[in-house]
């Protein structure tokens, strides 16, 4: 028998705070190459299927399977992400997953994936944040106004002691954003106007935009101020400026030899990247208070893979979701 998990099964059995220990044992077993992490393979989609424009692809596909050595599922994703859909009310990246049994090979459950991409996604925001941002109460800075911004933040209220957020989006969609996020996580949340006005005095900067310019002036960062950029996954989309990249005393990214290619890090080939799983076991980090400290993500499989067997564990010990025969 197999299990389906809607997006609402997802909802009702992830958690941060519990997910948040179990990606930085993931992350921990990527750098020491306890992993089976295949190269992510993306590939052009809807070409020949708008007939103004037949020449040109509507979305990209990916699909990212992984294994954490000693677990017991593997997991494979399959990711679209359509920029479009922002035009038709639809999420810009769907997803699903599928999940064997690592024993036998066997198919377990299929999930929903668009939460667990976010979740996952924004779960770095939070371990970066825990591990590099500077001691005492988080002043976050946003650039996004998305579900990743918003994944991202609650992440950050998750691990740190979160005070004060500042969002910034071109549309009005940093109205609600902040609206939401002030309910929700009892902060002091508010929209500005300007990408400046949200980087300029914020301990934390994140970024979680589908840009293809740089989102916010690197030389407006303070002394000490983390930044972390979710967004950038190919050498068209690039959210941070070269100014913020010579800046940084150090930049982690979470596939260093990936995030190289992207159009944050692609200009600056003899740039040292460190691997973010370092941070879990045994790299010590932030060394002085001023310096300024980037993480770049563009997203592994690892993660996915965690957050689809904690999810799957979560739901079978609460009875979640529907057994059917494959």
């Amino acid at each position: 028998m197999v299990s389906l998990l809607s997006d609402d099964d997802v909802a009702t059995v992830l958690d941060l705070e519990g997910l948040l220990p179990e990606l930085a044992e993931a992350f921990a077993a990527q750098a020491r190459g306890a992993v089976e992490r295949p190269e992510r393979p993306h590939y052009p989609m809807g070409t020949g299927l708008d007939p103004d424009r037949p020449e040109q692809p509507l979305g990209t596909g990916l699909c990212m399977p992984a294994y954490v050595h000693g677990a017991a599922h593997a997991v494979t994703k399959l990711a679209t992400v359509h920029e479009g859909n922002a035009d038709r009310g639809l999420s810009t990246v769907n997803a699903h997953l599928s999940v064997v049994d690592a024993r036998t090979g066997e198919p377990t459950a299929i999930l929903s994936g668009n939460r667990i991409t976010n979740a996952r996604t924004g779960a770095i925001a939070g371990l970066a944040a825990r591990e590099l941002a500077l001691p005492g109460p988080v002043d976050l800075g946003v650039i996004g106004a998305g579900r990743l911004a918003r994944w991202g933040t609650r992440a950050i209220a998750t691990a740190t002691d979160l005070e004060t957020v500042r969002v910034y989006s071109p549309s009005d969609s940093r109205i609600a954003c902040a609206e939401e996020l002030a309910t929700e996580l009892g902060v002091d949340a508010r929209p500005v106007e300007r990408p400046r006005e949200a980087v300029t005095d914020a301990t934390v900067v994140l970024t979680a935009t589908t840009s293809t310019e740089p989102v916010f002036p690197g030389e407006a960062l303070s002394p000490g101020a983390l930044v972390v950029a979710l967004g950038a996954y190919t050498p068209e989309t690039r959210e941070l400026d070269d100014v913020t990249v010579e800046r940084a005393t150090r930049v982690f990214a979470d596939v260093p030899e990936e995030a190289r290619e992207t159009g944050d890090l692609r200009g600056h080939p003899e740039l040292a990247v460190s691997p973010f799983g370092e941070l879990f076991a045994g790299d010590t980090g932030r060394i002085d208070d001023g310096e300024i400290l980037v993480v770049a993500s563009v997203g592994t499989a690892t993660l996915d893979a965690a957050t689809a067997a904690y999810v799957v564990e979560r739901a079978r010990e609460a009875g979640v979701g529907e057994e059917f025969p494959l």
